[in-house]
């Protein structure tokens, strides 16, 4: 999910005052309450996922089972503004729980002071392991590598991709799956994002990769993130979309939506060598078939399946 430190603007920064909006949600509402927040807070809403502790105590591994909670922000220099927030929120929430989102919490509130926000934003945020070596870690944390670990550093405040929604989860698991099971070879991220899939393909052996997006904001976050991670010389980001005309590739890594997948299954599938592997995600369960669909009149096989929370990554094959 987007994950970003608001910016302050005139009087806020002079007042140097937060008002805090967070709401407890199970996945099935984390979209809907994240864009309801959205409204209220122009710099965006972060979601922390339920966490449990691993068992080594070294990090911690997200539990879908548990409500995430949603945060954003809003200058607090007007009670005015600030109320009217606080009851566009509440009103729009109460919407959503008449339409049946029962697994929606109360709204909670608080003011954070500038001088404590530093530090106030990043408490959301853990190392985090998904599959069975990958390791998401926030830039300012500290995490000891052990074993075949695969670390990836990462300031969530950058662009999307931050390692905690169910796409891109399974995205990396699906990721780490096809590498254990042969060379990456050379490699696509279609909406590179934070760069996230990007830096794991080369930590997991791929030999280059060239992300592309939309959102330039998006670009130089991948950039940014790439060479934080040593990894720089061996991926690319550039603006664009599909076609690439840069390929075909050993790889293609797409954590898009259901309707663009499907709107650029044949764009898809002609990047691909063949044998090459198409890992989709950013598919909502009720568009699984029609998304399935499309991969397959593209020309594509459909070889493997991820589900968490309403969501599915498929992963495809382009026949040699």
């Amino acid at each position: 999910m987007p994950s970003r430190r608001p910016r302050g603007t005139g009087s806020a920064g002079r007042a140097g005052r937060w008002l805090e909006l967070s709401v407890e949600a199970d996945t099935e509402a984390v979209e809907a309450v994240s864009e309801i927040l959205g409204r209220v807070a122009p710099a965006g809403t972060s979601v922390e996922p339920g966490f449990e502790l691993v068992e080594d105590g070294l990090g911690a591994r997200i539990n879908p089972s548990r409500p995430a909670t949603i945060r954003a922000y809003v200058p607090a220099f007007d009670a005015a503004l600030t109320g009217l927030a606080t009851a566009t929120v509440t009103e729009a929430l109460g919407h959503l729980q008449a339409f049946g989102l029962r697994s929606i919490g109360d709204l909670r509130t608080r003011i954070v002071e500038e001088a404590d926000w530093a530090e106030a934003w990043k408490a959301h945020f853990h190392v985090i392991r998904l599959g069975r070596r990958l390791v998401i870690k926030p830039s300012w944390l500290r995490h000891r590598r052990t074993g075949d670990e695969v670390v990836i550093d990462l300031d969530p405040g950058m662009a999307f991709g931050t390692g905690l929604h169910p796409t891109t989860r399974l995205c990396l698991e699906a990721l780490e799956g096809r590498a254990d099971r042969g060379p990456l070879g050379r490699a696509l991220d279609v909406g590179c994002g934070s760069g996230i899939l990007s830096i794991a393909a080369v930590r997991l052996g791929a030999t280059r990769v060239l992300g592309v997006d939309i959102d330039p904001v998006a670009v130089e976050a991948t950039i940014a993130n790439a060479r934080h991670n040593r990894v720089g010389r061996r991926v690319r980001a550039r603006e664009g979309t599909l076609p690439t005309d840069e390929g075909p590739f050993d790889v293609v890594l797409a954590n898009l939506i259901a309707g663009v997948l499907i709107e650029h299954a044949a764009n898809l599938a002609t990047e691909l060598v063949p044998d090459g592997t198409l890992i989709a995600s950013g598919i909502f369960v009720d568009r699984e078939p029609e998304t399935r669909a499309a991969l397959e009149r593209a020309g594509l096989e459909i070889v493997g399946r991820w589900y968490e929370s309403d969501w599915v990554a498929l992963e495809a094959s382009r026949p040699g």
